[in-house]
C-alpha cells in the first residue's frame, strides 16, 4: 500500500478515528485516495467521515470542539504553507487548554526542503513554526516510520499532558510504497499514578484541615463521580474552573463555580488552611480575570498535575504530585473514604459555599443581570445542551452564571489563548462528536465574523446547532476597557452586516428576537436537520429585562 493509504488505515483501525476535518489541496490529494477507500464514497468506503470547512482555522476549531465534547483527539488534514499558518491560531487555543488535536499536513518534496526555491506553498521552517503551537512537530522522512510517529502522537494524547501534535509528510512520500504493518493494534497506556506516600500525606493534611478548599480544573473531567465523592467526604467548598464546569453536577451545594476572581471566593481562598488543586494551571484566565494578581493562597497547597513543569508555575506547592488527575482523584477519594469509614467530615463546607455565593449575588449584579433570563430560557428549553462559547459578552456571563449537569458540556475560547471566531466551528465539532445532544454556540456580532462562513459547512453537514448571536454593535468588552482607561474609542464601533440575510444566503434558518419569550419561541421552532441562527438585539433585550 502507499503511505497515504497506510495513514488512513492506521487512523481508522488502530486509533478509532471516525472524523477528519480538512480542505483538499493539490499537495494532499493522495490522502483523499486513501480516505475514500476505493469505492468513491468517503463515509462508507474508509469508515471515516470527512468534513470540509471553509477555512483551515475553522477546521482546527471544529477538531477542538469535537475533542472537548468526546474526549477523543480531533484530526485535521491541512495543506502546506498557508493551510498551516491558517490553522495555527486554532492550534494555539488547543495548546493553551490541553486539547488533543492531530494535524497531518503536507510539506514540499524532500529534495527541495530548505532550499528556498519559491515552490508552491513553500513555507521556510514550517515544522519549526508549528512547534510553537504543538506538543511536538515532526517531519516524516521515511514512510516506514509512519506507524512509529503516529504512536508517539497518541502516546502524548493518552499518557501525557495533551495538546496538538503536528506531523508533516513530504508530498513525494504520499504515494510511496510501504510495507504492510505486522499489526494495527494501539498500545494501551497507563497514565502516571500518584505516589502512595505522597497521596497519604495529602490525605492526612486534608483530614486535619479546618477550612479546606478544593480547586478542580479541566484535567479532572474524566472523574465526575470520584470528584463529587471526594469533595463531599472533605466537606470542602470547591472551585470548578471553566473547563471543569459540570464536574460536580448541576447546582452542587459545594460548587463555587468558576468564580475564583470574585471577592467572596478569593476570601475563602485566603482563609483556607489546606488547598487541594488537581488538574488546573491556577492560571490568569480562571483565577484572575480582573488582572490584579489578587488570587492568594496562604495555606498549605497540594498540587496534582500530569505535567511536572506546571507544578512549579503560578502558585508554590507545599506538596506536589506528578500524576494523572483522574486516577489521583479516584485514589484520594478511596483513601479518604476508608480513613473516614464512609462518614463525611463536617466542616461547614456547604454553609461556607452558600454564604460566598449569596455574597456574590450574581443574579442581581448589574454586570450579569441581563443574561440571567437568557440562560434560564436555555436551561428550560434545552436542559441537556452543550454550550460552546466564543470570546463574547454572553460567554463571559455564562462562565459565572451557568451550571451544567455533566462535564464536557461547557467550553469556550475565553480561557488561555482567548481567540475570536471559535464558537461557531467548535460547536459544529461538538455536534459531530455528540449528535444526540443539542449544541448552542454563544457568539457575538464581532467575533462571529471571523468564521461566519462555516455556516455553509453546517448547512452542508446538516448539523442542528443553535447559533445564538448577541448583537451589541461591535466589540463591547474592548469599548468598556477603552472607556475605563480614558482612551478614545477607535476600531470598536464596527458596522455589522444583515445577519438574517446572510443566514438565508447560506440556506440557514434565522430569527431575530429581543426578549426571553421570543427566544423561547425561536428555540421551539428550531429545525432538526440543520443549523439555526438566532440573533438577539442586545439593546432591546437589556431594556426588556431591566
Amino acid at each position: 500500500m502507499t503511505c497515504a493509504e497506510l495513514l488512513i488505515r492506521l487512523l481508522r483501525d488502530a486509533y478509532d478515528v471516525d472524523t477528519v476535518f480538512g480542505i483538499p489541496g493539490v499537495h494532499t490529494i493522495e490522502l483523499y485516495r486513501g480516505l475514500e477507500g476505493g469505492d468513491g464514497h468517503e463515509r462508507q468506503g474508509s469508515g471515516i467521515r470527512h468534513v470540509t470547512p471553509r477555512h483551515e482555522q475553522g477546521a482546527g476549531f471544529m477538531a477542538d470542539g469535537y475533542a472537548r465534547a468526546t474526549g477523543k483527539p480531533g484530526v485535521c488534514f491541512i495543506i502546506t504553507g498557508p493551510g498551516m499558518t491558517n490553522i495555527a491560531t486554532a492550534m494555539g487555543q488547543a495548546l493553551a487548554d490541553s486539547i488533543p488535536m492531530l494535524v497531518i499536513s503536507s510539506v514540499n518534496r524532500r529534495d527541495t526542503l530548505g532550499r528556498g526555491q519559491g515552490r508552491l506553498h513553500e513555507l521556510p521552517g514550517q515544522r519549526e513554526l508549528m512547534a510553537g503551537v504543538s506538543r511536538f512537530s515532526h517531519t516524516l522522512l521515511d514512510p516506514e516510520g509512519l506507524g512509529e510517529v503516529l504512536a508517539r502522537a497518541f502516546a502524548v494524547f493518552d499518557g501525557a499532558r495533551p495538546g496538538p501534535v503536528h506531523i508533516e509528510i513530504p508530498i513525494d512520500l504520499f504515494d510511496a510504497p510501504v510495507s504492510a504493518p505486522r499489526h494495527l493494534r494501539r498500545s494501551v497506556l497507563s497514565k502516571a499514578a500518584p505516589d502512595p506516600h505522597a497521596l497519604e500525606q495529602a490525605r492526612s493534611w486534608l483530614g486535619e484541615a479546618e477550612r479546606p478548599l478544593v480547586l478542580l480544573g479541566g484535567g479532572c473531567v474524566g472523574a465526575p463521580q470520584a470528584a463529587r465523592r471526594l469533595v463531599e467526604l472533605l466537606d470542602a467548598p470547591t472551585v470548578t474552573t471553566i473547563n471543569a464546569k459540570g464536574l460536580l453536577g448541576r447546582d452542587h451545594p459545594l460548587d463555587l463555580g468558576a468564580n475564583a476572581s470574585l471577592p467572596a471566593v478569593r476570601q475563602l481562598a485566603r482563609e483556607a488552611d489546606v488547598v487541594l488543586a488537581i488538574g488546573t494551571e491556577i492560571g490568569e484566565t480562571d483565577y484572575d480575570v480582573v488582572f490584579d494578581d489578587g488570587f492568594e493562597l496562604d495555606g498549605q497547597l497540594i498540587r496534582i498535575d500530569l505535567d511536572p513543569e506546571q507544578l512549579a508555575r503560578n502558585q508554590h506547592a507545599d506538596l506536589a504530585l506528578v500524576a494523572d488527575a483522574v486516577s489521583s482523584i479516584e485514589a484520594l477519594a478511596t483513601s479518604c473514604e476508608q480513613a473516614l469509614a464512609g462518614r463525611p467530615l463536617a466542616r461547614d463546607g456547604r454553609n461556607r459555599t452558600r454564604a460566598a455565593l449569596e455574597s456574590l449575588a450574581l443574579a442581581e449584579d448589574p454586570a450579569f443581570r441581563a443574561y440571567v433570563p437568557l440562560f434560564d430560557t436555555l436551561r428550560e428549553c434545552l436542559p441537556e445542551a452543550i454550550l460552546v462559547g466564543d470570546s463574547c459578552a454572553t460567554t463571559y456571563a455564562a462562565n459565572h452564571l451557568v451550571s451544567q449537569d455533566a462535564p464536557r458540556r461547557f467550553f469556550n475560547a475565553s480561557t488561555g489563548y482567548g481567540t475570536l471566531g471559535y464558537g461557531l466551528p467548535a460547536a459544529m465539532g461538538a455536534s459531530l462528536g455528540q449528535p444526540e445532544l443539542p449544541v448552542v454556540a454563544l457568539v457575538g456580532d464581532g467575533g462571529v465574523m471571523f468564521t461566519l462562513t462555516e455556516l455553509a459547512c453546517a448547512v452542508e453537514e446538516g448539523l442542528p446547532i443553535i447559533v445564538l448571536l448577541w448583537h451589541n454593535q461591535g466589540y463591547e468588552e474592548i469599548r468598556r476597557f477603552m472607556d475605563n482607561a480614558g482612551v478614545t474609542r477607535l476600531g470598536v464601533d464596527i458596522q455589522a452586516p444583515d445577519f438574517q440575510t446572510l443566514a438565508a444566503g447560506f440556506g440557514c434558518a434565522a430569527s431575530r428576537v429581543g426578549n426571553p419569550a421570543g427566544l423561547a419561541r425561536a428555540l421551539a421552532h428550531r429545525p432538526e436537520d440543520g443549523p439555526m441562527l438566532i440573533e438577539i438585539d442586545a439593546a432591546a433585550w437589556s431594556e426588556t429585562v431591566a
